[in-house]
C-alpha cells in the first residue's frame, strides 16, 4: 500500500523534480537554439524575442485557470496531463517550418506548462505536513534550477544534429515519462481512501471548489495580496540580476563574452541550488519553535543579500564581486523554497493551487515590467551599477512586507 509508506511523500518530491526539471528544459532550450534555428527559418531579433514573450505572457495569464483546475480536478491527473500535452507541442515544435508555426507553438506551450506549477506545488503540500513542507518544496524548485541550467543541451544538439531534432528528443522524453507517471503519481485524497475502504478502491471525490468563492476568498485576504507583491518584486529583482550579470562583468571587467558567461553562472547556479534547499530545511527547523519562520527566513535572506549586491556592483575588485553576487545567489533562493508554504499559512488550503496560480501571474507581469525598466534604462546609457541598486532597494522592500506578514492560524498539521 502507497499510503503505509513513509517514503512516499519524499518519493513523490523526486517524480515531481524530474517533471520539473523537463519543465523548464523545455521551455527554455529555444534560447540556446538561436543560431541553428534562424539559419532554417529567417527572422529578426525581435520576432525571435518574441516568441519568448509570447510563451511568458501566455504563461501568466493561464496560470490563474490551470491553479483552479488544479484545486477543482485530480492535481496527479493535471500534472500529468500538462506534462503529455506540453511534451506533444514540444515534439510538434521539430515539425514547424515557419515564424507562425513557431509562435502558435509557443503559445500553445505557454498554455500547457501553467497548468504544471500550481498543482505540483499543491501536491507537495498536500503529502508533506508542516515539519517538511519547506524542504520538499526547495528540493523540488532545485529540479526546476537544474532543468534551467540545463539549456545548453539543446544548443548542443542543434549544433551536432538539428535543431529540429533537439525539439523531437526533449518531445518523446517527456511523452514517455508522463506515461510511466500513470502508474506512480497519486493525490492523497485517492490513497487515503483507498487505504480507508479496503481493497476495493473508491474513487476520490471531486472537490466543490467554487471559483467565485475562491477569487473573493483570496482576493478578499489582505495577507494574499502582500504575498503576491512579495512574490512579483522577487521575481523582477530575479530578471534583473540574473538577465544583466553577464554584461556587468564583460563591462566592468572587459572579460571576454565567454569569460563573462563563466564568472556569472559557473557559481551562481550551484549556489542557488544550495540556498533553495537549504533555505528550506533551515526553515523547517526554525518552525518548530517560531511559527512565522517561514516568514522571516527569506526576509533575513533578502537584507543578507542587500549590503553583498551593492558591494559587488560597486568594487573594482573582480573576486569582492563574485563573493557578493555568491551571497545573493545563496540568500534570494530562500523565498523560493518558503513561498508555497507561506501561502498556506495565510490562505484557505482549498485554494493554494488556484493562489499558486496568481502568484505566477503577478511574477510575470512584473518580471515583464523589471525587464523592460532594466532595458530602458540602458537604453539611456544607465551603469548597470544602478540597476543592480534598484534591485537591492527591492530586496529591502520584500523584506519589510514579509515581516509584516502574519499566519492566520497555526495549521493543525504545522
Amino acid at each position: 500500500m502507497i499510503s503505509k509508506r513513509a517514503y512516499y511523500p519524499w518519493l513523490l518530491v523526486g517524480l515531481l523534480c524530474i517533471v520539473g526539471c523537463l519543465n523548464y528544459l523545455d521551455r527554455m532550450t529555444i534560447t540556446t537554439m538561436r543560431t541553428s534555428i534562424i539559419e532554417v527559418i529567417p527572422m529578426t531579433d525581435a520576432e525571435f524575442g518574441l516568441l519568448t514573450s509570447v510563451f511568458l505572457w501566455v504563461y501568466g495569464l493561464a496560470s490563474p485557470l490551470a491553479g483552479y483546475l488544479a484545486d477543482r480536478f485530480n492535481r496527479s491527473k493535471v500534472i500529468i496531463g500538462s506534462l503529455f500535452v506540453w511534451s506533444l507541442v514540444t515534439w510538434l515544435t521539430s515539425l514547424a517550418t515557419s515564424f507562425e508555426q513557431l509562435l502558435a507553438a509557443r503559445a500553445l506551450m505557454g498554455i500547457s506548462e501553467a497548468c504544471y506549477m500550481p498543482a505540483a506545488m499543491a501536491l507537495i503540500m498536500d503529502w508533506h505536513t508542516g515539519k517538511t513542507r519547506s524542504t520538499a518544496t526547495g528540493v523540488h524548485v532545485a529540479g526546476v534550477m537544474v532543468g534551467q541550467s540545463l539549456g545548453f543541451i539543446g544548443g548542443w544538439l542543434a549544433e551536432t544534429h538539428s535543431w529540429h531534432y533537439a525539439f523531437s528528443i526533449f518531445g518523446i522524453v517527456g511523452i514517455g515519462y508522463a506515461a510511466i507517471l500513470v502508474f506512480l503519481l497519486h493525490d492523497r485524497k485517492a490513497v487515503i481512501e483507498e487505504a480507508t475502504f479496503g481493497s476495493a478502491p473508491v474513487a476520490p471525490q471531486k472537490s466543490q471548489t467554487d471559483l467565485k468563492v475562491a477569487l473573493k476568498q483570496l482576493f478578499g485576504n489582505p495577507s494574499f495580496i502582500t504575498v503576491l507583491l512579495i512574490w512579483g518584486i522577487s521575481g523582477a529583482i530575479s530578471w534583473m540580476v540574473n538577465g544583466w550579470l553577464p554584461t556587468f562583468y564583460k563591462e566592468r571587467f572587459d572579460l571576454s563574452q565567454t569569460e563573462a558567461g563563466v564568472y556569472s553562472t559557473a557559481y551562481f547556479f550551484p549556489a542557488m541550488l544550495v540556498g533553495v534547499i537549504g533555505g528550506g530545511a533551515l526553515a523547517d527547523w526554525w518552525s518548530r519553535t517560531n511559527v512565522r519562520a517561514r516568514m522571516w527566513l527569506p526576509a533575513i535572506g533578502f537584507l543578507i543579500a542587500v549590503p553583498a549586491v551593492f558591494i559587488a556592483s560597486y568594487t573594482l575588485l573582480l573576486w569582492a564581486t563574485v563573493a557578493g553576487f555568491l551571497v545573493y545567489a545563496l540568500t534570494r533562493p530562500f523565498i523560493d523554497a518558503n513561498m508555497m508554504p507561506i501561502l498556506g499559512m495565510i490562505a484557505d488550503k482549498r485554494y493554494l493551487a488556484t493562489g499558486y496560480g496568481f502568484l505566477n501571474l503577478c511574477s510575470c507581469v512584473i518580471g515583464g515590467i523589471g525587464i523592460y525598466i532594466a532595458g530602458a534604462l540602458r537604453d539611456k546609457h544607465v551603469d548597470l551599477t544602478l540597476i543592480f541598486q534598484l534591485a537591492a532597494l527591492s530586496m529591502v522592500v520584500c523584506a519589510l512586507l514579509l515581516f509584516r506578514l502574519k499566519p492566520n492560524a497555526r495549521p493543525a498539521d504545522e
